[in-house]
């Protein structure tokens, strides 16, 4: 969730920050600190000396990944009648667990009914 958060706040600011994610997560410095350490170390971001945090090639990766999963799990939920918040929470949790296959029926619906 930290490294989809980085992209999207990446996307609206370029300068992102700890206390930035903190903010949007709900989290409290000390878990934003210790993820980012953690994230730092999987070299999938890197912090400059002004606490700037951008996304390596590997954390881009996975954050578009992610994102793409909430957008589209969160689209086919609405299209079912769910309200949109809800959906959005119930995205969150099912885009962690659903697998390559699923989604990509899913995306390929979603995309189908577009047109």
């Amino acid at each position: 969730m930290y490294l989809e958060t980085i992209y999207v706040l990446s996307k609206h600011n370029s300068a992102v920050r700890a206390i930035d994610i903190g903010e949007y997560m709900g989290y409290s410095k000390p878990s934003v600190s210790r993820a980012v350490g953690l994230l730092k170390a999987g070299d999938y971001i890197n912090v400059d000396h002004d606490g700037h945090i951008t996304l390596t090639d590997a954390g881009r990766d996975v954050a578009q990944k992610m994102y793409e999963r909430h957008t589209i799990v969160t689209q086919f939920l609405v299209s079912l009648g769910v309200d949109t918040e809800t959906a959005t929470e119930d995205a969150c949790k099912i885009e962690h667990d659903i697998s390559d296959k699923s989604f990509d029926a899913i995306k390929k619906y979603i995309e189908s009914n577009k047109k």
